[in-house]
């Protein structure tokens, strides 16, 4: 009895299938990025144009972070059970939407709400970007696309205080919203025309068929969800007491996840995905590196306008070198890992991540423009080189039908470590007044350089050469 066999797909469907996929990739990981950075400069004309006080403005980066945070793992599930494309497609519009509604808002509690739902899109979109490069790619050809991805990110992370500035100024901060409703449409309507590679080779991937594990996810978004607000809200004067419950609460609700995906049939995180000593290296090195940037970036920045006085254009301009390096530095990515391999390229970017953080440690009120500039310049080096090493591990050793979740949990290690970062560097500042905002006399950024020096054991854990290890992928 013969077989009948799927024809190959054609070469040139391949390729425009690919640029599709990376199109796609590319443009809403920038978009993601580039609204977080310009936000923060509309909140103080958000503020006062709806005549809302400052903890309701806080609640539009609070609510997004959270609603990101809880549902980035259970959408990467969701991408691999119905397609890394459908679900990019459905976040990407969702995210336009919601973008376009909050620049309609007539108060502040309609932006709070279509923040939140706006973080939940976001976290539909943000790991259907790295699942759908993991289909599209065999695993020996994943750094390329992911260091484009990367520089993009810094690209639009550099252009976004720039960017927002001039818009506020010039047309206010509804403008900034509206900046994002064209590319996220039209990579929503572009990632319905992506058709992922057929799994006719490979079993489905368990819970599948099965339902998934709806328990687990909500146990997860819970976990997720309280940690992060707790992180947030814990430098707030007198919220203390609030904080720490809350942090009780989501420690609680992770023991109770544990339990349940160790005796869950289907597990919402697959078993053989966390046991590889690759993706679990991975992500600690993303949340450590994420960490230790962030909290950096937010000491400094109070550095640069509140001891030096420069307004927010001048204190952009002279963290400059730091989007600089990130954008070279993820075109250099790809042949520091041939050369070095992952584990090398990791540990070369956790020592320059942690030298550039103890650079500026030692800046004060009469440090110049050279001495920042060098310590930025390291920092974006380091923590470029850690990006795309550490992510491309986490998604090239993970199963091509476990990608989604891959995704979600690098996602989270990049939500959760900025929060965590500028937590902590919040709480030193308000732990040593006598310092202030002045580097050299305070313990804050001391110690985001132990949490930057974290990232080399995390590396260790890579592997020597880029194909140890990993899941054999299509040509």
């Amino acid at each position: 009895m013969s077989v009948t066999r799927p024809a190959p797909a054609r070469p040139d469907g391949v390729r425009a299938s690919r640029a599709r996929t990376l199109a796609c990739s590319v443009t809403g990981a920038a978009v993601v990025a580039l609204d977080g950075t310009v936000l923060t400069l509309a909140q103080p004309a958000l503020q006062r144009d709806l005549h809302a006080d400052v903890a309701q403005v806080q609640w539009t980066g609070t609510g997004y972070l959270v609603a990101v945070a809880s549902l980035l793992v259970l959408a990467g599930r969701l991408g691999d059970r119905h397609g890394h494309h459908r679900v990019l497609a459905l976040g990407s519009l969702g995210f336009a939407a919601a973008s376009a509604g909050i620049a309609l808002a007539p108060g502040i509690g309609a932006v709070v709400l279509l923040r939140v739902l706006q973080g939940a899109c976001g976290a539909l979109l943000q790991p259907a970007t790295l699942g759908m490069l993991r289909t599209a790619y065999p695993p020996d050809r994943l750094t390329g696309p992911i260091a484009l991805r990367t520089g993009a990110i810094g690209l639009a992370a550099a252009a976004g205080p720039l960017l927002g500035g001039a818009l506020v100024s010039a047309y206010g901060w509804r403008a900034v919203f509206l900046l994002g409703v064209p590319p996220t449409l039209a990579i929503g309507l572009l990632a319905l025309t992506v058709r992922e590679p057929r799994r006719q080779d490979r079993a489905a991937p368990p819970g599948a068929r099965a339902g998934g594990d709806p328990l687990g996810a909500l146990l997860l978004a819970g976990t997720l969800g309280l940690l992060v607000h707790g992180l947030v809200t814990l430098p707030d004067p007198g919220a203390g007491g609030r904080a720490a419950a809350t942090l009780a609460a989501a420690t609680a609700a992770a023991v109770l996840l544990v339990r349940h995906e160790r005796r869950a049939p289907h597990p919402l995180l697959p078993p053989a995905l966390l046991r590889s000593r690759a993706v679990a290296g991975g992500l600690a090195a993303l949340l450590a590196a994420s960490a230790a940037l962030s909290g950096t970036l937010f000491v400094t920045t109070y550095f640069l306008q509140e001891v030096q006085r420069l307004d927010p254009l001048g204190a952009a301009l002279r963290v400059l070198p730091l989007a600089v390096t990130m954008v070279l530095g993820a075109v250099l990515c790809p042949p520091l890992q041939r050369r070095l391999g992952p584990r090398g390229a990791a540990l070369a970017g956790g020592a320059l991540l942690t030298a550039g953080v103890l650079v500026l440690a030692r800046l004060d009120a009469g440090s110049g423009a050279a001495a920042t500039g060098l310590g930025a310049a390291l920092v974006g080096a380091g923590f470029v080189a850690l990006m795309v090493t550490a992510t491309a591990a986490v998604i090239r050793h993970a199963p091509e039908e476990h990608a989604g979740v891959a995704g979600g949990l690098q996602q989270t290690a990049m939500n959760t470590g900025p929060v965590l970062g500028v937590a902590t560097a919040a709480l030193l500042l308000a732990l040593v007044p006598g310092g202030g905002f002045v580097p050299a006399h305070g313990a804050a950024l001391p110690a985001l350089a132990l949490v930057a020096a974290l990232t080399l054991p995390a590396a260790l854990a890579l592997p020597a050469r880029a194909d140890a290890g990993a899941p054999r992928g299509r040509p």
